[in-house]
């Protein structure tokens, strides 16, 4: 996707890319990606805009000063939200509690490490969890990708006023064992 600048950007391309982050992307993050400049970047997502922010869309294209995303018609909201309610309601399941409690003890953690830890696909929990509110994502530059850690509304829920406040957390977060399983992970070569 990157490499050479071009003179003409491959719609699909962009579209696709704003997709997929799910978040908000910086336009010279997606010139350096699609490979153009980002003055053809701002024009693009500008004119895309002017289509797809129409009333009767229900994604609109939103733009800040440095960034761009997706995101649902803000007139679609209380549909979107008695839609999700139950899932945002209900009692969190196996899984989810399995995600919170690996991010409560190990966070700020990766993705692909809580994924390591638990051995199935962890997008939709954490999708469910920063619906709830009881997680936060962050991009941290050190791991050069989002982490996760457990939000202020999760530890006033739990009545905690710290998370070191958790039962046996010194024990949990420096667990030798676990701590060797993400080692070895990110020593294996990708395929």
């Amino acid at each position: 996707m990157g490499g050479k600048k071009t003179n003409t950007m491959n719609k699909m391309h962009l579209q696709s890319y704003l997709f997929a982050a799910g978040k908000p992307v910086g336009f010279l993050a997606l010139a350096r990606a699609l490979g153009v400049e980002e003055g053809e970047v701002r024009g693009e997502v500008g004119a895309w805009a002017k289509t797809m922010n129409a009333p009767e869309s229900g994604i609109h294209v939103l733009e800040t000063q440095d960034q761009v995303q997706l995101v649902t018609n803000p007139a679609a909201s209380a549909f979107l939200q008695d839609a999700f309610r139950q899932e945002v309601a209900g009692e969190l399941t196996r899984p989810s509690l399995e995600t919170l409690t690996i991010i409560a003890y190990r966070g700020p953690v990766t993705r692909p490490e809580i994924e390591e830890i638990r051995g199935v696909n962890c997008s939709l929990i954490l999708r469910n969890l920063l619906m709830r509110g009881l997680i936060e994502e962050r991009d941290d530059a050190t791991k050069l990708q989002a982490v996760y850690s457990v939000s202020a509304d999760f530890l006033r829920h739990m009545g905690l006023h710290s998370i070191q406040e958790l039962p046996d957390f010194t024990r949990f977060n420096d667990h030798k064992k676990i701590t060797d399983m993400l080692v070895r992970a990110h020593e294996e070569p990708t395929v």
